[in-house]
Parts: structure tokens; sequence; C-alpha cells
């Protein structure tokens, strides 16, 4: 299962009505390899669902990611920090062992 917060839900909902996007967009998220820790996240606005892919819904957002990266997702939210230390999105991975400094890579 993929989550987000709410207060990701309402930024995300802001950048598809900045960039105009339809409602056939949603958010993908996936693992690559890279960063200091050794995976990394990347997370994009897609509109093409591939037969391979997880698709989890949760607070009236969709969320999809394909099966390899649902091994290292699983149970992840999806959270936005504005705060002082930093703006931008996070993960809190309860299946991450160590993360960096930067929280954008991660080991498992």
């Amino acid at each position: 299962m993929l989550l987000i917060s709410e207060k990701a839900k309402d930024k995300v909902e802001e950048l598809k009505q900045k960039d105009k996007l339809g409602d056939d967009y949603f958010v993908r998220v996936s693992v690559i390899g890279g960063g200091c820790s050794g995976l990394s996240y990347d997370m994009k606005f897609d509109n093409v669902s591939h037969p391979d892919d997880e698709v989890f819904e949760d607070k009236g957002m969709k969320l999809v990611t394909d099966k390899k990266s649902v091994l290292y997702l699983f149970g992840t939210t999806l959270d936005f920090s504005d705060g002082l230390n930093g703006t931008g999105f996070q993960f809190i991975n309860p299946n991450a062992s160590r993360t960096c400094s930067c929280g954008e890579s991660f080991a498992i």
C-alpha cells in the first residue's frame, strides 16, 4: 500500500492545477538506483498506465508504482513539508534502514 498525507494531496492538486493537468493524470512514484544511500525516489505526473503497474488510491488521490518499486515502497506515506528545514515532498518509508540527510535516498 502507498499512502499520501492531506498536506501532500493538497500540494499535488495545486501543482496539477498550475500545470493545467486533467483528471486523467496521477502521481507515479518509483525507486531508482543512485543517491548517497544507494536508492532514490522518483515522482512525476503521468497519464499512461502500464500492465505491470500497482495502483493505490488514498484520500481520493491515485498513486501508481511499478511492481519492482512496490517492494521498496510498501507502507510508505508521501508527505509534504513547508517548514524551516526545507520545502518539498518527503517519503516516510518504514522499510528504509538508512536514509541520507537530504531524505532523497535510502537503503533497505
